[in-house]
């Protein structure tokens, strides 16, 4: 009974947090209150979500907890939930963000309790998404991830080094000024908020306009995906159509190139926790989506067109390496990288090899993991040096040596060190891709080299060297609420690092049924666990 129920506690425990939160009862007076209840409700999730990945019996495979409540029977819509071996290691990744994100932000004291209950919200999005079996609300997850952006970055985020050298950016720091509504010059908060807001909302449109074209020409009066996987039929001109909606619309959360540049300015202007989560979870409900729509719905479409996306990964993998090496802002390297270390998921997809693809699916739960960490580590330099330009500081290790210790290992992670569960990934995805795309695999292979080369240089520009004057009232996360949240992701990268097997055995049962459909083979069918290979 207990299990039955496990989804709906997982998914619904961040929005009853906010629903709290937002009662007159919680008070930003008590804001210790409002920082209890949030990290209560977000550990609920984060507890059940262990537990999911250890109670998915990944030798039935399948779709399983799922619950299923008819919302409309008219329109073929059902408030309907489940997880298979892809579902469940982003429920994981989008709770152990969640719940780091929340002590990673304690420190937030402008309206704290709106803060906590708009990354509550988020992060129960973006688990809706990864638990959705309904394409309508997958959809209404999807959009929902996007509301709570918008004021995360407008309001408690912060303006880049640009911004401020403007000229008429004085004018807006008047306390009578509509910042928040009219402020649009580049480089604000405000721009970023916007521009990331109408980037997803006219990709959102365009993947719900091939939604609705497999709603009205599969002629089955359902949303429902298994449904849909199994009988819909869609051939010729149709398909491509609905194939291409769907794969641009979803590849613009992504990021895939060109449709990125919306993502790295996102990240520099957001909190933290909210660019943890924006790195780590929301930009794979492009990859998820796409793999649900794409890949379930028009597997011999997908078969003939994902050579699109072995192209344009190369473009995003090359120019998001590019930038972020000669990026001066922290988390514009950061930002930069999330875009170029995506490009290696869609060409773990685009091989359609069951190592690729289950790599690919790995590695979205490893770079949730060790973007998290940069992003919450150089939240924290930002706060106590209040600037991200990587010139202006220096030096840090001697007044900072567990954040530059935990950042060593989040570079070491991102790169794919031995011993972190990325470089379980990039194996997989470089071993998987290689018989059908030899030159994109050598071209990813030397972006890992690029990515070494800017988060070292990074890291020697911000903790050693000279110690800088915007250094020498910092001090390190000393505290347990400073230090939990990376621990928790160090662990985590590290122990799935070393002990893999159960992770991959729960995706390869997801990935195996999905690549059987499109390359017209037999499942694979196993009896015991047996690592890396399917």
């Amino acid at each position: 009974m207990t299990e039955h129920y496990l989804l709906g506690v997982i998914l619904f425990a961040p929005f009853v947090g906010a629903a709290v939160l937002a009662t007159p009862w919680v008070s930003n007076r008590h804001p210790l209150l409002v920082r209890q209840l949030a990290a209560f409700f977000a550990g609920i999730s984060f507890c059940a979500s262990f537990y999911l990945l250890f109670a998915f019996d990944w030798q039935k495979g399948g779709y399983q907890f799922q619950q299923k409540y008819v919302w409309s029977e008219q329109l073929g819509i059902q408030f309907y939930i489940g997880v298979d071996g892809i579902g469940v290691p982003m429920v994981l990744a989008s709770s152990i963000l969640l719940f780091a994100g929340v002590f990673i932000s304690w420190h937030i004291k402008d309206r704290t309790k709106e803060f906590y209950a708009f990354l509550l919200i988020l992060a129960g999005a973006t688990i809706g998404v990864y638990m959705s079996l309904d394409l309508f609300f997958l959809y209404f997850f999807y959009e929902m991830s996007v509301i709570p952006m918008y004021p995360l970055l407008g309001v408690w985020g912060s303006h880049t080094k640009g911004y401020l050298e403007t000229t008429n950016a004085d004018e807006w720091e008047r306390p009578d000024a509509p910042r928040f509504i009219l402020n649009f010059a580049r480089n604000s908060k405000e721009y970023a908020a916007m521009k990331l807001t109408l980037f997803l909302s006219a990709g959102a449109v365009v993947a719900l306009l091939g939604i609705l074209l497999i709603y009205k020409a599969s002629g089955l009066n359902t949303f429902e995906i298994p449904v849909l996987a199994e009988k819909a039929h869609f051939e010729g001109t149709l398909a491509t159509i609905i194939w291409l909606l769907c794969f641009f619309g979803f590849a613009s959360i992504a990021p895939l190139w060109p449709l990125h540049s919306w993502s790295p300015v996102g990240h520099a202007a957001a909190p933290a926790a909210t660019s943890m989560l924006h790195a780590g979870v929301l930009m794979k409900l492009g990859h998820f989506s796409i793999i649900r729509t794409c890949f379930q719905i028009l597997p011999d479409t997908t078969r003939d067109l994902m050579p699109i996306a072995a192209v344009l990964c190369i473009f995003s993998i090359l120019y998001g390496g590019y930038v972020a090496y000669y990026a001066r802002d922290t988390k514009y390297v950061i930002g930069y990288s999330s875009s170029s270390h995506m490009g290696y998921v869609f060409l773990g997809m685009a091989a359609l090899d069951y190592i690729s693809l289950s790599g690919a699916i790995l590695y979205m739960f490893a770079h949730a993991l060790a973007t998290g960490m940069l992003f919450a580590m150089a939240g924290w330099v930002y706060d106590q040096t209040h600037t991200r330009d990587i010139p202006s500081l220096g030096g840090l290790v001697a007044k900072m040596p567990f954040v530059a210790g935990c950042f060593l290992v989040a570079c070491m992670a991102s790169i794919g060190m031995p011993g972190t569960v990325n470089f379980v990934a990039e194996v997989m995805i470089v071993l998987g891709s290689w018989a059908k795309y030899p030159v994109q695999t050598v071209i990813a292979v030397l972006g890992i080299v690029l990515t070494m080369a800017y988060l070292f240089r990074m890291m020697r520009g911000v903790f050693y060297g000279q110690l800088s004057e915007l250094g020498h009232h910092a001090h390190d996360a000393e505290a347990f609420v400073d230090r939990v949240p990376l621990l928790i992701m160090i662990f985590s990268s590290i122990t799935f690092g070393l002990l893999p097997g159960r992770m991959l055995d729960v995706i390869r049962s997801g990935v195996n049924p999905i690549l059987a459909r499109i390359m017209e083979v037999a499942p694979v069918v196993t009896q015991t666990g047996s690592g890396l290979l399917p």
